[in-house]
């Protein structure tokens, strides 16, 4: 953003291996089917809104085709170069037989209709669906000078079919494995006549590969996870995301946890920034006491080691003067109504759990990007916790540190803006056998008083405050500088609710600090015109 008669910082280069997420992305994984155990290209395509998987697949692209991604080809077996395709697979290993070589210039080549990752499915009008690697072997070698053969292109080719694992040398052309490449592109027949290929038809069909769409999730209320389902096991070069209704990819895997890192900040990116145009909307619709600060996902931890329990997923929401903890994402106003917990800001207390912190400042900002990963990080170094009262906490961990900046600079807000509005918040209390009234006013600091009376009995300035004690329960100490005696005076309260009464203790002073600080004030106004711009 230009600021008029202000002078631009110069921009700072960054280093390759720290790149700045993009809203468009594109670029090849691997997909995890969890049920057959194997792993398939995909191509992934990132738009602002939308992320979509895209699979291989051979379409037809002219002429008429008779039958949905079944091809019948006929190869005329040439001297040299044979078939000219190799495959892998079989049977026996519960994998069909698939091309995994064509040769370029020869005669499966020159078809046009045979592709690597085509599944075997007849030879010469025998099934073979469900033959071994070495029947599908003999058959195309002892199947005469012309075979016919019907293929299917298959989207999830396991990976290592399509690997060039090995072929075998001119020794070993009777020899054939499911995992190494079977040369039967080699001489079958023993003739040494070479027929030409035959002439392609014009109204014969043309096929070619291309990457075809299979799965688009939306992005707005989306969440993404390195982390194994219901545990607390990471994934360092692989994630999944989640819509906003179930769908997901299944998991996505990379070559390296940098090139995982990249793809999870920019898909993060999108999904938080889908987050912020939603709510402005919401906001304009809102009153000034109702506005939505931050709202996302977070996986909350359960406390301990309870036997039973696993981490779930909670939507958070910093509203009003409310934090809000969902099962799922709020989508009609009703929904508001419908939250599992509920806490009033100013007695909750935000905390950031320890980072680790590296010596070498590039390596601490790869390791706060996720890029590097050190045995001493543990899993804790991106959570948050939320003490509310009577002891009691929720803990909650993100995917990033950048959304860990966010949700404590959110809270930071949220707390200021609640504090500003209620401008005061009282107590019942007791001491020494008495029922009091004791108050937090954001303008003249702590007063206690008669509860029934109102009598003021006393009154201090929150840079009075030196230092406090508790029991853990309900009693407090509170200890104040006199400004005039200079001595330190200690009031000691009880409270039903002591917790509760700290953190609005604590909210009001940061609060009240936040308030002098020029930078964090024009950050406010700043935050408060976007949010209701």
């Amino acid at each position: 953003m230009n600021v008029t008669g202000k002078q631009q910082p110069e921009l700072i280069e960054r280093p390759a291996s720290l790149p700045v997420p993009t809203s468009t992305k594109s670029g090849i994984a691997l997909l995890y089917n969890e049920e057959t155990n194997n792993t398939y290209d995909v191509c992934l395509k990132l738009t602002k809104e939308v992320l979509t998987i895209q699979k291989l697949d051979v379409v037809c692209t002219s002429g008429s085709e008779s039958q949905v991604n079944h091809r019948t080809v006929v190869l005329r077996r040439q001297a040299t170069g044979g078939l000219g395709l190799s495959i892998k697979g079989g049977a026996e290993h519960n994998v069909p037989v698939v091309i995994s070589k064509i040769f370029k210039d020869q005669v499966a080549d020159q078809t046009g209709k045979l592709f690597v990752g085509d599944a075997v499915l007849q030879v010469n009008g025998i099934n073979v669906e469900h033959c071994t690697h070495e029947e599908v072997v003999h058959l195309l070698r002892t199947a005469g000078d012309e075979v016919t053969i019907t293929v299917r292109y298959l989207r999830e080719v396991p990976s290592f079919l399509k690997l060039p694992l090995g072929s075998p040398g001119p020794d070993h052309s009777r020899v054939s494995s499911p995992l190494f490449d079977s040369g039967v592109h080699l001489n079958g027949n023993g003739n040494n006549t070479a027929p030409s290929p035959p002439s392609p038809s014009a109204n014969e069909p043309k096929y070619e590969k291309r990457w075809l769409d299979a799965v688009s999730l939306p992005l707005l209320m989306a969440r993404v996870s390195r982390y194994k389902a219901g545990k607390d096991k990471l994934r360092f070069n692989c994630f999944e995301v989640f819509a906003l209704d179930g769908a997901s990819t299944n998991i996505l895997q990379f070559c390296t946890a940098a090139e995982s890192t990249d793809w999870l900040q920019a898909i993060s990116t999108n999904i938080n920034d889908l987050t912020q145009e939603n709510i402005k909307i919401i906001n304009k619709y809102c009153s000034s006491d109702d506005q939505i600060v931050h709202m996302g996902w977070a996986c909350e931890c359960p406390e301990g080691s309870a036997p039973g329990r696993s981490s779930t997923f909670k939507f958070l929401a910093l509203r009003g003067p409310y934090f809000y903890i969902f099962k799922s994402p709020p989508i009609s106003a009703a929904d508001w109504g419908q939250a599992e917990t509920t806490y009033n800001l100013y007695e909750v207390l935000f905390k950031v759990h320890k980072l680790w912190m590296a010596e070498d400042c590039w390596l601490q900002a790869r390791l706060y990007l996720g890029l590097e990963h050190s045995p001493e990080q543990d899993t804790e170094s991106l959570c948050f916790s939320i003490l509310v009262g009577h002891g009691q906490s929720h803990t909650f961990r993100v995917e990033l540190a950048t959304d860990l900046a966010i949700w404590e600079k959110s809270f930071q807000r949220a707390v200021f803006l609640e504090v500003q509005r209620i401008q005061s918040k009282s107590y019942m209390c007791s001491s020494q056998g008495n029922v009091l009234c004791f108050t937090i006013d954001f303008a003249s600091g702590f007063t206690c008083s008669e509860s029934t009376s109102k009598t003021i009995l006393w009154r201090y300035k929150f840079s009075q405050l030196k230092g406090s004690s508790d029991d853990g329960k309900t009693r407090v100490k509170l200890l104040f500088k006199n400004p005039e005696s200079k001595q330190i005076e200690m009031k000691e309260l009880e409270f039903a609710n002591l917790t509760a009464v700290l953190h609005c203790i604590h909210s009001f002073i940061a609060a009240k600090v936040a308030s002098m600080d020029p930078l964090f004030m024009c950050s406010q106004s700043f935050l408060g015109n976007y949010t209701n711009s």
